[in-house]
């Protein structure tokens, strides 16, 4: 997504808007509509964050009519946002009454691209900004658009596109309070790897099944919230090869009857595979490393579901590009494993890099370790084998 700032008359960034990106690539918008808003929200709030876009400064969005009368749903507090309605939007009763109710929740309103005329105008009383373009709009009519927004005493203005000094030095001689633009700052594109919500239920499903206490309910949720999960447990729990004695029914019958060891196998084996498209090897890479730490973890006298977790979660990161500590935060886990994979301290965090060594042949700190090398290497060989009971079966003729 890209962001563009806004800066204050002091020269301080007041807030940024947030614009979509169909690519990183990307430095114009190509869509303005709900989809365009919907992904904005999307990655905004729940991939990259608001913090890292805008620190404690406000991020504008740009809203279409979908999003005002509450076809479409605005999943945030009104704390740090501000709605831009776009000059598309046509205004009528059910538009003006919908805007005030957002008013009402807290929300503040800013009228993007403001044109005295087409329409908007039962908004001023409601606007918090508004956003006049300055390149666009000829001198006579920018004096005159401004002098009847200054009637409107809870109004601040923005000069948008400003693109030469002169124009920024015009836009402050007519009283702007805000400033936004080329000549200031062009949108900088931000781009995040995430999971997709089914992968990330399935890093928190591979978190309960290695934890001390299985809870059913939060489990047999899990797996009905992701349709592809549940059809395919469903199908491994009627496979002929399991032997299992009746046939199953419900996620409820499969959760049960396939038990904690075989439903953390399956629930490794689609969380890795359905990344995008990596190698066998890297596949294999990612769930040894799991059973790596699980080994050395009864080794230490420390929590082999815990030390699982670690491994598959650092591991699933590395195949994102993304740093463990992203995904820590945003699943429940216990403090220890949060400690190891964010500050890479306490002793789940000892193991890890005891892990990481080991791939990484770095002998000193193999010697160094408080565990035998051969032991450390007894691991490995399980966790390999233990690796090839569950990719092996899965993996493509010549890959």
């Amino acid at each position: 997504m890209g962001r563009q700032p806004i800066f204050s008359r002091h020269g301080d960034v007041h807030g940024y808007e947030l614009l979509f990106r169909g690519d990183a690539g990307a430095i114009e918008a190509d869509e303005r509509g709900a989809y365009a808003t919907s992904r904005v929200l999307i990655t905004a709030f729940t991939e990259i964050g608001i913090e890292p876009l805008c620190g404690r400064g406000l991020c504008f969005v740009n809203l279409t009519r979908e999003f005002l009368v509450g076809d479409l749903p605005l999943p945030f507090d009104a704390e740090q946002v501000v709605l831009e309605i776009l000059e598309t939007v046509e205004i009528d009763d059910e538009v003006v009454d919908a805007v005030a109710d957002l008013v009402r929740q807290g929300y503040r309103i800013a009228l993007d691209d403001y044109v005295f005329g087409l329409g908007h105008e039962p908004l001023l009383e409601l606007a918090a900004y508004v956003k006049i373009d300055v390149l666009e709009t000829p001198a006579e009519d920018l004096v005159a658009t401004v002098e009847r927004c200054r009637k409107y005493a809870g109004v601040k203005l923005v000069a948008e596109r400003l693109e030469t000094p002169e124009q920024l030095d015009l836009a402050r001689a007519l009283g702007f309070d805000y400033f936004q633009g080329y000549f200031l700052g062009r949108p900088q594109v931000v781009s995040a790897a995430a999971l997709s919500p089914s992968r990330l239920a399935r890093v928190e499903l591979l978190s309960l099944l290695v934890g001390p206490s299985i809870p059913l309910a939060r489990v047999v949720g899990l797996v009905t919230s992701d349709p592809a999960l549940s059809l395919r447990l469903m199908a491994a729990a009627n496979a002929d090869s399991l032997g299992l004695p009746v046939k199953v029914s419900s996620v409820h019958e499969a959760v049960l009857l396939l038990g904690v060891d075989r439903l953390r196998d399956w629930a490794t084996l689609m969380l890795v595979s359905d990344l995008d498209d990596p190698g066998t090897h890297q596949l294999s890479a990612a769930v040894t490393r799991a059973r790596m730490c699980q080994n050395i973890a009864g080794r230490m006298d420390l929590p082999p579901e815990a030390a699982f977790t670690v491994g598959l979660i650092s591991a699933v990161a590395e195949l994102l590009g993304q740093p463990a500590a992203d995904l820590a935060v945003r699943l429940s886990l216990s403090h220890d494993v949060t400690e190891a994979l964010v500050e890479g301290t306490g002793p789940l965090g000892e193991l890890l890099s005891l892990v990481a060594a080991y791939e990484a042949s770095d002998l000193p700190m193999l010697l160094a370790a408080p565990l035998p090398v051969e032991d450390t290497a007894r691991a490995y060989l399980d966790a390999v084998a233990y690796t090839g009971q569950i990719i092996a079966p899965r993996a493509r003729p010549g890959s």
